[in-house]
């Protein structure tokens, strides 16, 4: 895993990543999704699933995938590597290191999006990335809904930020989480259950709150 080089170049602009609530009716979420996406530069969207029969989880990324992929956001599962090739999905997200490992030879070398979260420690952070991840995540709520404190998520991205070239997301808990996030050096900046409440009002609130000053990245 390569670390950033002392003369390093300013990290591109960073861009928003839209992480989806437990999605039931797929038919009845393209149309938020569809705002979502008209509202601001979205580089992926996560899909998280209901659990379903496996044909029925199939059919239902193949009818969101088109919407985000239209837009040239990258449509990744949340878990479910293992359909991601037969969904048209473009990768998929774990959690935790083991789960990364273990999912692994169902998306690579076929360049598919692997990306890691639920990395409680640096250590863990960096063992992702050696194994590949296209990303790493940090500040991500847990299954009870619990996210680490603010300050600790911003600390966790400028250290990853300062030291390595592996892009990192930061979740957002709202939107006065995005400015700060983006400054700390995130490439990515997540945002969760709140945007769907307006989601073209809040993408678009999103995408004005992470123009970073000149030379502030």
């Amino acid at each position: 895993m390569a670390s950033r080089p002392k003369q390093a170049e300013p990290r591109p602009q960073p861009r928003l990543y839209l992480v989806t609530p437990a999605i039931e009716d797929a038919a009845a979420f393209a149309g938020p999704l569809e705002a979502a996406l008209a509202a601001g530069d979205v580089a992926a969207v996560l899909l998280r699933l209901a659990p379903g029969d496996e044909r029925g989880l199939i059919n239902w990324v193949k009818l969101l995938a088109p919407v985000a992929q239209a837009h040239d956001a990258a449509l990744i599962l949340d878990g479910l590597a293992d359909l991601v090739a037969r969904s048209g999905a473009d990768g998929a997200h774990l959690t935790g290191v083991d789960a990364f490992a273990g999912a692994l030879a169902a998306l690579k070398p076929a360049e598919r999006i692997a990306g890691c979260g639920g990395l409680d420690t640096r250590h863990d952070a960096m063992l992702a990335a050696e194994q590949g991840a296209d990303y790493v995540m940090f500040g991500e709520p847990d299954r009870d809904g619990h996210r680490p404190a603010f300050d600790l998520i911003e600390e966790r991205v400028a250290w990853w930020a300062e030291v390595f070239e592996a892009p990192c997301v930061a979740c957002a808990g709202g939107l006065e989480d995005v400015g700060p996030l983006a400054a700390a050096g995130a490439d990515f900046i997540a945002l969760g259950d709140w945007v769907w409440r307006d989601p073209a009002a809040n993408v678009a609130a999103a995408a004005r709150a992470l123009r970073l000053p000149e030379g502030a990245a």
